[in-house]
């Protein structure tokens, strides 16, 4: 049976790790990317690089999309050379990007009656798993749509869960990331209540992520939270802040329309809107719980 062959739009750290992942796994991929020269290194490992969305859409079975945000998969698939330009039927769209329901909603209902199929799966996971297909697959769409996308998913994906139609993947997966971007605002305020005591940085974060409170992000990444307490080094940018603080205004918004409270979750969003416009501004989301606990430090040595 021939393979269908693959397109990915939007070559970000991510979009890119999931088409490395693909070629790796011997499946014919083809690319776009806004700017052509982040497509090259794939290039380099066998895919096409095509010139628009349109193309890719015109030239492969199945399109992959993993864009930062809401805005950025409407211009994908609605623009003038959007992928839904090409006017191609039964294709199968499968985004991964991490937006709002009601946006994957209306992405849905244009696909749909273009006459192709539409499958949302947004990813728990970073970099590292996207390259060893381990991520989370957080899945929403038709039983037949879905069915359809699995053999893909599958080389992704350690774990795919079917949340239901479209807009139910989106949901699990805002819900997923918010006690984990919550978390690290509230280690950035609780490390601010230490910043005096005896213990070093090291023994300070080994002590935090030996805690029944501390999720398996921190134990996985403990190294890198003690070299960011220190001084000694910066974690990698592998999920950038200003991700985080567009997935809480997902979060905020999609509770303000279910009508549930979040006070949680709104002052951790602020947090993270002001802290993107000064210290933490291209660097990992991680980075926000060590804010304080550095700003302290500095203030002492003076």
């Amino acid at each position: 049976m021939t393979q269908e062959k693959i397109g990915v739009c939007g070559l970000g750290r991510m979009g890119s790790a999931i088409a490395e992942r693909l070629i790796s796994q011997g499946r014919q991929i083809a690319v776009w990317n806004r700017s052509s020269e982040k497509a090259k290194p794939l290039v380099e490992k066998g895919a096409a690089a095509l010139e628009s969305p349109a193309e890719v859409a015109r030239t492969c079975d199945v399109v992959i999309t993993m864009l930062f945000d809401g805005e950025a998969v409407r211009h994908v698939y609605e623009g003038p050379d959007g992928l839904l330009s090409a006017g191609k039927k039964g294709r199968l769209f499968i985004d991964m990007s991490t937006i709002g329901p009601r946006t994957a909603i209306s992405i849905a209902e244009l696909v749909e009656a273009s006459g192709s199929q539409f499958v949302e799966c947004p990813v728990g996971g970073t970099v590292g798993p996207a390259r060893e297909g381990k991520l989370l697959g957080l899945a929403g769409g038709s039983a037949e749509a879905f069915a359809r996308a699995r053999p893909i998913l599958e080389l992704l994906c350690r774990r795919i869960a079917h949340a239901g139609p479209v807009g139910s993947g989106a949901k699990l997966k805002l819900a997923v990331n918010l006690p984990l971007l919550v978390y690290w605002q509230a280690l950035n305020e609780a490390l601010a209540l230490v910043t005096d005591i005896a213990l070093s940085p090291e023994e300070l974060a080994d002590l935090m992520a030996d805690t029944s409170g501390a999720p398996t992000a921190v134990k996985m990444r403990l190294a890198q939270l003690s070299d960011l307490l220190s001084g000694r080094g910066e974690p990698p940018a592998n999920f950038e802040a200003s991700g985080a603080a567009k997935d809480l205004r997902e979060m905020v918004k999609l509770a303000r329309e279910l009508g549930i409270p979040v006070p949680v979750t709104e002052a951790a969003s602020a947090a993270f809107e002001e802290a993107i416009k000064g210290p933490l501004a291209g660097r990992d989301m991680m980075a926000m719980a060590g804010l304080n606990w550095v700003a302290a430090r500095a203030r002492k040595r003076q």
